[in-house]
C-alpha cells in the first residue's frame, strides 16, 4: 500500500513538472518595422527589433528575467544613444511612449507625440542616459526611436517559441558582454543584430545575402529566412501579426525593400543608369529574381494596444502543424486587411505562400 502510494506521489510530481515546463514555454518574435519619413525614402529596407516575453528590462542596458503580469521587452541596435549597442525598452512604452494599454491615443499630433516621449523619458530613461544624449534628426536618429514606435509606421510581428534555457543563457550573454557601438549602416546594423540574436536560437540559419542584398543584412532579408525556416521545422509555431500605425502624425509606412529593390525601384535608379548602364541591368535582374519576395500575409491578425498580451500566450503545440490554417496567400505589404483574431491565433507555415509581389 505504501509503495503504490509512492508511486502515485513521483508519478503525479513529474507530470506536474511536465505540464509545468509546457506551461512555461518563453516567447520571443522579431519585428519588422516599415520605413518612414525622409531617411525611409533614402533607405527604404526599415528596420527589425527582437520582442521577448520573458525577457525584461532591469534597465535599458541590464535584462532579468519578467515577473508574472509584465509584457516583456524590444531589444535592438541603435546608433546614437550614448554609445551603446543594444537598449532594452517595454513593450508598450517602446509601441506608444506611454506605461499601459489604457493611455495610448487613437490618434496623435506633432507636438502630443514630443510630449509622450519627453515625459516617459524624464520619468525612466533620463537618469540613465542623462540630459546630452542626442534626441535625433531626420537623418541620424536618437533617443526618440525609443519610443512610440507606432506613431511613425506600421510593424509586423514574427513570432516563434523559445525555451526558458535559451532565454536565461541571452540574458547571460548579453549582461555580461560589452555593451558598446560599432554601428555601421552596411555591415554591423539593426539587422545584423537581429541576426545574432535569431543565431542564438536557430544556430547557423541566418546568414548574410549576396542576392538580393550585395552581403548587407536587411531586415526584410532576414525575416524572409525566419519565414522559411519556420516552413520546414513546424516547431517554431510561428505566428504573424500585425501592429498598426497610430494615425494623424505622419503619413501610412510603406513596405520594407531588398537593397536590390531599393536601387531598381526608387530615384537611385537613374544615376546608377547614367553611370553604368550593366550595373543598373544587374540590378534590376536580381531584383526580378530575389528581391521581389513578398512575406507578410493578407490576412495577418492585427493587434490593438489592449491585445498586446497575446504575444505572451503560450502556442498549442498540440495541433498538426500540416493543416491548413487561418491564413491564406502572402500579398504586398501595403494590402492587409483585418480579421478576427481568435482565427489567427495557432499558424502553420503551410499557409504562407512566398511568392513574388
Amino acid at each position: 500500500m505504501l509503495l503504490r502510494k509512492t508511486r502515485f506521489v513521483i508519478f503525479a510530481f513529474f507530470l506536474f513538472l511536465i505540464l509545468h515546463c509546457s506551461q512555461s514555454q518563453g516567447q520571443a518574435a522579431l519585428l519588422l518595422e516599415e520605413p518612414y519619413g525622409f531617411f525611409g525614402t533614402l533607405n527604404p529596407t526599415g528596420h527589425n527589433a527582437v520582442y521577448f516575453g520573458r525577457i525584461c528590462a532591469e534597465t535599458p542596458t541590464k535584462l532579468r528575467r519578467c515577473e508574472p503580469g509584465e509584457l516583456g521587452s524590444v531589444l535592438a541596435r541603435y546608433q546614437g544613444i550614448d554609445n551603446y549597442d543594444w537598449i532594452a525598452v517595454p513593450l508598450i512604452p517602446y509601441l506608444y511612449s506611454v506605461e499601459s494599454d489604457a493611455q495610448v491615443p487613437d490618434r496623435v499630433s506633432r507636438e502630443q507625440v514630443k510630449l509622450l516621449r519627453d515625459r516617459y523619458y524624464e520619468a525612466h530613461l533620463q537618469q540613465i542616459f542623462g540630459n546630452d544624449v542626442f534626441r535625433g534628426n531626420l537623418v541620424h536618429g536618437g533617443w526618440t526611436q525609443l519610443l512610440g514606435t507606432s506613431f511613425e509606421r506600421r510593424t509586423y510581428v514574427f513570432r516563434f517559441d523559445t525555451t526558458p534555457e535559451q532565454d536565461d543563457a541571452l540574458i547571460d550573454v548579453l549582461n555580461a558582454g560589452p555593451n558598446r557601438s560599432h554601428f555601421n549602416l552596411l555591415y554591423n546594423n539593426c539587422a545584423d543584430f537581429a541576426r545574432l540574436i535569431l543565431n542564438s536560437y536557430f544556430p547557423r540559419t541566418f546568414g548574410r545575402s549576396i542576392f538580393p542584398d550585395a552581403g548587407m543584412t536587411t531586415p526584410k532579408q532576414i525575416t524572409y529566412k525566419l519565414v522559411r525556416y519556420a516552413r520546414k521545422h513546424p516547431d517554431a509555431h510561428l505566428q504573424i501579426f500585425e501592429i498598426e500605425q497610430i494615425p494623424g502624425y505622419r503619413r501610412l509606412s510603406h513596405a520594407n525593400k531588398s537593397i536590390a529593390g531599393s536601387l531598381t525601384t526608387t530615384a537611385y535608379a537613374i544615376p546608377i543608369f547614367l553611370m553604368n548602364p550593366y550595373l543598373a541591368g544587374g540590378l534590376f535582374v536580381d531584383y526580378l529574381a530575389r528581391g521581389r519576395f513578398s512575406l507578410v500575409l493578407r490576412n495577418s491578425a492585427v493587434l490593438r494596444p489592449q491585445e498586446l498580451s497575446t504575444l505572451t500566450d503560450r502556442t498549442v503545440p498540440d495541433e498538426n502543424p500540416a493543416s491548413a490554417l487561418a491564413q491564406a496567400s502572402s500579398a504586398a505589404v501595403g494590402d492587409s486587411t483585418e480579421t478576427p483574431l481568435s482565427q489567427t491565433v495557432n499558424l502553420s507555415l503551410e499557409g504562407i505562400r512566398i511568392a513574388n509581389e
